[in-house]
């Protein structure tokens, strides 16, 4: 049986992969599947699951990688993401890695497709399965869970310069779950912005995401005598982490909507 990646590339089962993840959400995932023996790089961005990736060599960040270093440790399997990792860097790896797996999930339910197909590629279709239907049972309750008004909120994910989020991301799907849509800034997917009275009369209030940019509850305080609007801080492993991250991220979403 094939397994098809994110870009239509085909992938055979392998049970002896050597892997490289350059996902730290993906990374999280392989672990959960009981695939933390094969892998043998990861980036340092990678912290779950610490009792696990401790031992896992670091071969740099998700965007500056050390190549050599990949290159020594013999992987056969490389994971990317498209919105993570640099096209460039992958190319490079792949003059000397066999199997690349490109993935890009782009709403919440594209996980159940992201866990059965590295549970296929890396022969843990069994422990997939499992984390499927938890997933499917957490998503279900969060559909049957009761819904606030729809709002507008302002998602930000770094400052200087301030840096937002497009509707086509995964994090503003995972918003419109709960019924809360972003402001459409333009063509970019991750668009910087400039506070205006246009923009804050737009929304309804802003979420500070405590990732990438650590975002804290002082930053929340001086934003909203700034613009006059509520502001919360929001954690953004529970809201971008795809793979295992998602569980607890639907679990927050719920409580996001009781909010």
């Amino acid at each position: 049986m094939v397994y098809t990646d994110a870009i239509g590339t085909q992938h055979q089962a392998d049970p002896n992969a050597r892997i490289v993840s350059l996902v730290p959400s993906i990374t999280e995932l392989l672990c959960d599947l009981g695939l933390a023996p094969q892998l043998v790089g990861r980036t340092g961005f990678c912290i779950h699951p610490a009792d696990l990736v401790r031992d896992i060599p670091k071969v740099g960040g998700t965007k500056d990688v050390n190549i050599e270093k990949i290159r020594q440790l013999a992987p056969t399997h490389l994971v990317v993401n498209i919105d993570e990792n640099e096209e460039e860097t992958a190319d490079l790896l792949a003059e000397f890695i066999p199997n690349i797996i490109v993935t890009h999930p782009l709403g919440p339910q594209d996980n159940l497709a992201l866990a059965r197909l590295l549970g296929g590629v890396f022969c843990r279709e069994e422990a997939a399965a499992r984390w499927c239907a938890d997933f499917e049972a957490e998503y279900a309750a969060l559909q049957a869970s009761p819904k606030g008004p729809p709002q507008t909120m302002l998602y930000v994910i770094w400052q200087d310069p301030w840096m937002t989020i497009s509707p086509d991301t995964y994090i503003a799907r995972m918003l419109a779950e709960i019924g809360w849509q972003v402001p459409d800034l333009g063509d970019v997917r991750y668009p910087q912005f400039r506070w205006s009275p246009e923009l804050v009369q737009g929304i309804d209030g802003v979420l500070l995401s405590s990732e990438p940019y650590r975002f804290t509850e002082a930053h929340v305080h001086a934003l909203e005598q700034q613009i006059g609007k509520p502001v919360l801080l929001v954690d953004g492993e529970m809201l971008s982490w795809y793979g295992s991250r998602a569980l607890p991220g639907l679990r927050y979403l719920r409580q996001l909507a009781r909010e």
